[in-house]
């Protein structure tokens, strides 16, 4: 359900506001990689998570495109 209501708000955004988005959710992976490569992350599923996002962010992208 969680899931349901982050893609129906992504698809109430604009394309700007998704690109932001998707600029975002890249800065935070990296940041999450670089600290998992320091030994400092304490929740590593949560890079899954963000790239799942980032895969959905990219599709309403296309969705809205076509």
């Amino acid at each position: 359900m969680k899931i349901n209501k982050y893609v129906e708000d992504l698809r109430a955004k604009s394309a700007t506001e998704l690109n932001e988005e998707l600029v975002a959710a890249k800065k935070e992976l990296f940041n999450l990689r670089f600290q998992n490569a320091t030994n400092q992350l304490d929740n590593t599923s949560r890079i899954k998570e963000v790239r799942k996002n980032i895969a959905r962010i990219k599709t309403v992208i296309v969705q809205k495109n076509a």
